[in-house]
Formats: structure tokens, sequence, C-alpha cells
């Protein structure tokens, strides 16, 4: 890694004074959260409340269908701030794509529940890694997150667990079975130049491998230590 001073930028007004390597990082980062935010929200959280199966479980996922598009806002709202334009952070007029889980076909209650219980459970770790961000704002950004993307993921696990308990842990192991293969790379590719620079500048914590295999064991935790279920045989790095 490089020598390179890493700078504490604390504000908004601050951003355009720093390198421009520093300023496409975090821009790449922000637009990359603000997308994929909004795209979860409308193919997962939004159908989510129609296939909900009681009225406590609609308004729970009410709740985090709200949070979720609430995360894009915050996000969308902190691009704006730094110059980037609105039409890069809209899934339908950006260039960037959304992340490929979100190209899974979700048919069930059973399966968002899974989705939440191992899907959030990967955004918690990269919440996690911007905590302490060299840029404040995106910073803060993410400890206002946290709180909400542990009541998702602990959504999901709860709701999987009521599923298990009343007769469906079959279905529970189907959906795992279909859900998990696509979240490893939910961290990326092995050796990012992307990550690199994220680290260089002190934006990002761990290397993608890092974040990935800390995944993957925590998601054994969860799926095998508290669930009872069998996580699937997933290679730790995407093809």
């Amino acid at each position: 890694m490089s020598d390179q001073k890493v700078p504490e930028v604390k504000t908004p007004e601050e951003f355009a004074d720093q390198p421009k390597e520093f300023q496409t990082a975090i821009r790449k980062i922000v637009v990359s959260h603000a997308i994929n935010e909004l795209y979860g929200s409308e193919v997962f959280d939004e159908p989510a409340i129609g296939l909900a199966p009681t009225p406590y479980a609609k308004w729970l996922t009410c709740r985090v269908a709200m949070e979720e598009y609430g995360h894009h806002v915050r996000f969308f709202e902190l691009g704006l701030q730094i110059g980037i334009p609105e039409a890069d952070m809209i899934p339908q007029t950006s260039d960037k794509k959304p992340l490929s889980i979100f190209d899974y076909e979700m048919e069930s209650w059973t399966e968002f529940c899974v989705i939440k219980a191992v899907g959030d459970l990967a955004e918690i770790l990269q919440v996690e890694d911007l905590i302490h961000c060299s840029f404040h704002p995106l910073r803060n950004l993410a400890r206002m997150t946290m709180p909400e993307e542990r009541f998702h993921a602990q959504f999901g696990k709860d709701f999987c667990t009521d599923l298990i308990e009343t007769g469906e842990k079959e279905a529970v192991q189907a959906a795992l079975d279909k859900v998990f293969p696509w979240m490893p790379a939910f961290f990326g590719r092995a050796g990012s130049r992307n990550n690199e620079i994220y680290r260089k500048w002190g934006i990002k914590l761990r290397t993608n491998e890092e974040m990935r295999e800390d995944y993957i064991n925590r998601a054994r935790e969860l799926v095998e230590g508290k669930l009872g279920m069998r996580l699937p045989d997933v290679e730790a790095a995407p093809a």
C-alpha cells in the first residue's frame, strides 16, 4: 500500500478540495449504494409486502421497505451534495448496474425471509467497513444506517426461525440453496483495483477477499449454528 497521507474530510464542502482519485472513489461508493438500495427496495422489499402472510408480517415488511427506500434517499442526498448528477443514482438512467443478486426472481415469502437473513448480513459487513471512513459524511451515514440494517437481518432470521418451527424447514432449506450461491459475489472480485484505492484513501478497511471470508463464516454461524440448517457449499471467491 502507498504511504499517501489519508485525509480526514469532515464536510461535503471540503470534498472539492481533495485529490481527484479520492473524489472519484467516494462518488463510486455513493452511487453504488444509492442504486442498490433503491433497486433492492423495488424488486424485493416492496413486492414482499404482498407476499407476507399476516397483517403483522406485512406491517414489519412495510417498515423494512420504508427504511430501504430511506437508505437510498440518504445516499442520493449526499450524492447531490458532492456533485453527482441525479441520473447517475437512479438504476434506470445510470451506467452503474445493480448488484447481480437483484437479478434473482423472488417468488415466495420464504425466499424473501432468506434474502433478508443472508443478504442483509452481507450489507452489514459493507456498512461496517464504512463506519471509520475518512470521508466523515459517508462515515456518519453508515452509522445512521447500521441499526436499520441490523433490524433487517434480524427480521430475516426471526421469520426464518418461525417458518422452521411451523413445519417449513424444507422450504427454508430450498430457499437457502437457491439464494445463498448469489451472495459471495456481493463482495466483488479478488485483487480489485477499486478496493485497493478505497483502502489507500482510508475509505474502506479490508480487501474484498477478507470481507467475503468473514461473510461466509458469519453466514455459516447463522445458518448452521442458529437456524440449524445447512449452508450451501459455495466457493469463497467468485468466478
